[in-house]
């Protein structure tokens, strides 16, 4: 008993994912994000995507307090008529947020943009996936780009948009990346 103790204690202390890092951190929970029209949305997400709706949440507000401010750094009279949980196959999950706030922003950041980002998701048939948003009126940025040199050499990936013009990504790499010859860790993968 003494020897497995032992044991276990010197893999938590040499666990990499755990060295000087966030105690407890298991992992990521979800991605929240601000879409203008939450039903469009969700709809995009479930109806053209394939993902799962979970329960709504909402409204909140502040009211004559700074807890808005306080808690979510935005401005203090800003409200959240309605917020939904989805999820997307075999993924984390997206906290999807509409807001009214003053002085509020409705172009989503570019990539290059400080906040800028963008949600990627992992498909095993990269032409078919093209093929089935460009069906569905979904604007793809160019045509797929095939990683072959450097790290990520072996995918295959290529932007497209939400309706709203948030910035969505497929990927997909059935073999793996160079990386992964090379480097002991591995990201996490879809697959």
């Amino acid at each position: 008993m003494r020897k497995l103790a032992l044991t276990a204690a010197l893999m938590l202390s040499t666990s990499p994912a755990f060295a000087d890092g966030l105690p407890g951190m298991t992992g990521i929970d979800h991605v929240g994000f601000t879409v203008p029209d939450l039903e469009q949305a969700v709809g995009f997400f479930t109806d053209t995507l394939g993902c799962e709706a979970f329960y709504p949440l909402g409204p909140f507000s502040g009211g004559d307090s700074t807890w808005m401010q306080d808690h979510l750094n935005v401005h203090p009279r800003a409200e959240i008529p309605a917020m939904r949980l989805v999820r997307c196959g075999n993924g984390s999950n997206f906290e999807i947020f509409q807001y009214t706030a003053p002085e509020q922003a409705m172009t989503p950041p570019r990539n290059s943009d400080v906040g800028g980002h963008h949600l990627a998701f992992y498909t095993t048939d990269m032409d078919g996936a093209v093929a089935y948003l460009e069906g569905n009126g979904i604007q793809v940025l160019g045509a797929p780009t095939t990683m072959t040199d450097g790290p990520s050499a072996g995918e295959t990936w290529v932007y497209f948009l939400a309706p709203w013009g948030m910035q969505l990504e497929l990927v997909s790499y059935p073999d793996g990346k160079a990386y992964e010859a090379s480097f002991e860790g591995r990201l996490w993968d879809p697959r």
